[in-house]
């Protein structure tokens, strides 16, 4: 059978809803123990007859939920329901060739008695405190006994962070299907194995949930097998321990041990570096590399294979986030942001010379890096990486020139395609430069330069709209405030697609309610209003499903197929 990543004949999802545009009606748990039952028994079926060599990515888990649904007569109201099945049932095989010590397993706190309950939280989980009022204590004990992590939390970024550590290699978990939908499907991207119960409601206490089940998914055997699907998480793990201190410091050592002035840059630089951030550039870097040279770090010695990365390959990856994070801190300066990393952001702490200073030094860093690996990749190659940065560098400044531009014009007059086009420019030549950079130094990179760029131009278009779309949801983990591009007077297809839909009434007001640095509630929510008139959300996430879909089309015709499948993965993952 076809693994799912090269089931060509699967359609795309549908454009899902979300905070900005309405949710659609799929993720009713059934309310009959017999419905669940049948739903759960037909995902167990057809997963045992999957391919399990390659993960699958949600397109085809929620192709596959439709097909089981459209077979079993029932309603695609349950389809998110039917997805977790189908996923716990694909990587149960998995996660019984985990031992139970490498298994984490996330309890949700609403199971307990809101009234009666004496916990308290950290700031990582409930402490349970075994009162008895619920189960909780009592799964938290089964689970501790045979050897597992236990968090009282459900959705907590500290849980990819223990994955990234390597801390887990199987997650489970039970929390509501909202919950599910955000967190887990972040740690289905990154391919670790997953389980999960759903609860029978989304309410914040006294919740329900298919108990037996959940003690029989505490209770999965361990047996030693050789892990089967292949898995991209040993490589954002390398990409992730790029920033350790003592890895910065071993790939990128210290110029200068002076506490004072003169070494007050390089300490500021490497604090900023340490500060957090996804690591996706370096991944990709990493990845790309290792895609064209056997893909063995997806394998089942994956981490050994990923332990044996040259120095050099590691320095040209830890290259494109240095010069992404300098980006960051010019753009920071350029949009006046206050916060950054869920901290007040550098020119905001130490004022503007430093961080312009700053963002200039990171780009110096970043070229070191790369000149510094020419001895064991070679000069031809690290000259070409060094170019290809260049040329990167150039086009983002270009895309944000224009942007500024934008934003010194009364008018504002801006088409979809020229935002667009800016987005292009701002956000796609460092997906180009992290994907060329792991060619190059595999092979030669002409064969494959003009459709990695294509690539790249829609994966960063789909990106950054997708980034606008988010900017209507309040992040409170980098205390970043709904609506911030339009506070900042930022050009966004959001912006433009309203612009362009509007009547003479409706653009005047929307001119006049740019920039308004006040953080006017009032002036956000009509805007919103504006917004949702033109049906912007929904025209946004259709130029996204667009982009990506080309992006898929593009991946489809690369050669060899583990390159194929990356950017297949790629035009998934990081559109979550």
């Amino acid at each position: 059978m076809t693994s799912p990543l090269e089931s060509k004949n699967l359609a795309l999802p549908e454009i899902r809803g979300s905070a900005t545009t309405g949710p659609r009606d799929i993720k009713r748990v059934p309310a009959e123990r017999a419905v669940r039952e049948r739903i759960r028994a037909a995902a167990i079926r057809t997963a045992s007859a999957w391919d399990k060599a390659q993960p699958f990515l949600e397109f085809d888990i929620e192709s596959r939920g439709r097909a089981l649904l459209a077979e079993l007569g029932l309603s695609e109201i349950y389809l998110g329901w039917t997805m977790v099945a189908l996923g716990s049932a694909f990587w149960r095989d998995q996660v019984v060739a985990t031992p139970h010590h490498r298994r984490l397993l996330l309890l949700p706190h609403c199971l307990r008695d809101l009234e009666t309950c004496p916990a308290r939280f950290d700031e990582r989980q409930l402490l349970c405190q075994n009162c008895g009022r619920c189960r909780l204590g009592e799964f938290r004990d089964r689970a501790e006994r045979l050897g597992y992590h236990v968090l009282l939390a459900e959705g907590s970024p500290v849980v990819m962070q223990i994955i990234l550590a390597g801390e887990a290699d199987a997650i489970l978990g039970v929390s509501c299907l909202d919950v599910l939908e955000r967190s887990l499907e972040r740690i289905l991207a990154v391919g670790i194995p997953c389980m999960a119960i759903p609860l029978h409601g989304s309410t914040c206490g006294n919740s329900k949930t298919d108990e037996d089940w959940l003690l029989e998914m505490i209770d999965t055997p361990y047996r030693p097998a050789v892990v089967e699907t292949r898995t991209y998480v040993h490589l954002w793990r390398a990409a992730t321990r790029l920033f350790d201190p003592d890895e910065l410091a071993r790939l990128a050592p210290p110029v200068r041990d002076d506490a004072g002035p003169l070494g007050s840059t390089e300490a500021l630089a490497r604090d900023f570096l340490l500060a957090g951030g996804k690591r996706s550039r370096p991944f990709v870097t990493l990845a790309t590399y290792d895609a064209m040279t056997g893909a063995r770090a997806t394998g089942s010695d994956g981490a050994d294979h990923v332990g044996a990365t040259s120095v050099a390959i590691r320095r040209v990856a830890l290259a494109m986030e240095v010069f992404h994070k300098a980006s960051l801190v010019h753009d920071d300066i350029e949009d006046d942001d206050a916060f950054r990393y869920g901290r007040p952001t550098l020119h905001r702490q130490h004022g503007l010379p430093t961080a312009l200073n700053l963002g200039d030094y990171l780009i110096g860093l970043g070229y070191r890096l790369v000149a510094t690996s020419r001895d064991t990749l070679g000069a031809e190659v690290a000259a070409d990486i060094l170019a290809e940065l260049a040329r990167a560098h150039t086009r983002l400044c270009e895309g944000q020139g224009a942007e500024l531009a934008w934003r010194e014009s009364s008018e504002k007059p801006l088409a979809p395609l020229d935002a667009l086009t800016i987005y292009a420019l701002k956000t796609a030549p460092a997906f180009e430069v992290a994907l060329l950079a792991g060619l190059r130094m595999a092979t030669p990179v002409e064969p494959y330069r003009e459709p990695i760029a294509r690539f790249a131009r829609h994966l960063g278009v789909a990106f950054q709209i997708r980034n606008d779309l988010d900017d209507w949801q309040s992040a409170e983990d980098n205390k970043r405030t709904a609506g911030g591009d339009v506070l900042g007077a930022r050009p966004t297809v959001l912006w433009a697609l309203a612009m362009e839909a509007l009547g003479n009434e409706g653009r005047r007001e929307l001119q006049s309610l740019a920039g308004n640095r006040a953080e006017d509630g009032a002036a956000l929510e009509r805007v919103r209003e504006l917004y949702t008139s033109a049906d912007v959300f929904q025209k946004a996430e259709t130029l996204v499903a667009k982009h990506r879909r080309r992006a898929w089309d593009i991946a489809d015709e690369l050669q060899p197929a583990d390159l194929g499948r990356l950017l297949h993965y790629l035009a998934e993952s990081i559109l979550h």
